[in-house]
């Protein structure tokens, strides 16, 4: 999917190195779960963030004592922009702007009176720290409640416009804003009420949705289908787990639409049938084992596993390269097109040795260009 001729024309922001909105790739987010105390923790978390691919990384920062560890994250080699993640207290947003912290996710209405929203306001201002406006369906204002009744999608926009209105009041705009939702068709809803109303950078994601397969059907339908609208600079797949997993989730939701240049490894494979005299699910297992180890799932191709001969090549002929199984053998094609018919034992080698120079043969083609 080319997202650029579809995508909603946003404002954009600088988070750090990190462009949000515009044209900019859409950046993926995580939040590390540590000790915001533990600094040896923290950066360990986020450094294993890092090298999965995360872009961008919130940090929950509960008082000062906290914001003071921001430093020492950099100093352990942290090079992503850090988000302080900061409720109520409006000191702690000052802090924290002082330590250089690359954004600051807040919500402007409930760190206090005019004053307070202006003092963070002009804090970040000075120095060119955007503020993320976190809305979800947990936190909405009691005359909010009160009119909807419910955390509806109106209710959720209202709430986003009411606190961007508290910082543009003080002529702040570097802003961004996020509404979430545990229910899946609210927080579409809202997003798409809120992209209509304004012109910030958007970042996505269905709040509690759980861990295991139920979150990331949850996420990919509520973060595909705005994507799919054109709508979101920047995500989060919120899961219980390792927030590492997390990134490896939002990559799959990438992958699956083919945003131009951020997809990686397109995998199609059969679901099998009656015809199939090949292990394909085991296969299909080592051969995503195999590319995940040697970091080949970021190359952009398709690569088709297909249960038989009979359609296998003809079915992916717009694969980039597959194989096709038979019985103890199987076929090697490319563009549709039979290269050879192999062993069984040799079809994932021959396969992974054919990515690879795919791989080498777009690395060269970069270099001369």
């Amino acid at each position: 999917m080319n997202y650029q001729e579809i995508r909603r024309k946003t404002n954009v922001v600088r988070v750090g190195d990190v462009r949000i909105g515009g044209d900019a790739p859409i950046a993926i987010q995580s939040m590390t779960n540590t000790s915001p105390y533990d600094v040896e923790a923290t950066a360990a978390q986020i450094l294993r963030l890092q090298e999965a691919g995360c872009d961008i990384v919130r940090v929950t920062v509960p008082d000062v004592e906290a914001a003071e560890n921001i430093p020492a994250l950099r100093a352990r080699g942290v090079r992503i922009p850090i988000v302080a993640d900061i409720h109520f207290d409006y000191r702690v947003a000052l802090r924290c702007a002082e330590l250089g912290v690359d954004k600051i996710r807040i919500n402007p209405g409930n760190i206090g009176d005019d004053d307070r929203v202006r003092q963070v306001a002009d804090a970040c201002r000075t120095r060119s720290i955007p503020i993320r406006i976190g809305v979800n369906s947990g936190s909405l204002e009691k005359h909010l409640l009160a009119k909807y009744g419910a955390p509806t999608a109106q209710a959720l926009c209202d709430s986003a416009l009411y606190h961007s209105a508290l910082l543009e009041k003080f002529n702040f705009e570097d802003i961004v804003i996020s509404i979430k939702a545990s229910t899946v068709e609210t927080m579409i809803a809202a997003n798409r009420l809120l992209a209509s109303r304004c012109a910030y950078p958007l970042h996505l994601g269905v709040t509690e949705a759980g861990g295991g397969d139920i979150a990331m059907v949850k996420s990919a339908i509520g973060i595909g289908a705005l994507l799919c609208d054109g709508i979101g600079d920047t995500l989060r797949v919120s899961l219980t787990d390792d927030p590492v997993e997390e990134i490896a989730a939002a990559r799959r939701i990438l992958d699956s639409l083919h945003i131009e240049g951020q997809s990686g490894m397109d995998i199609v494979s059969c679901p099998t049938c009656g015809r199939t005299r090949i292990d394909l699910i085991s296969l299909s297992a080592r051969f995503k084992e195999a590319v995940r180890a040697e970091r080949l799932d970021r190359l952009p191709i398709k690569v088709a596993l297909m249960g038989c001969v009979v359609n296998g090549p003809g079915e992916a002929r717009e694969a980039d390269i597959g194989i096709a199984g038979g019985c103890g053998e199987g076929l090697l094609f490319r563009h549709g097109e039979i290269i050879e018919k192999l062993p069984e034992s040799e079809l994932i080698p021959r396969l992974l040795s054919e990515i690879r120079a795919i791989r080498d043969a777009k690395k060269t083609e970069i270099k001369e260009n």
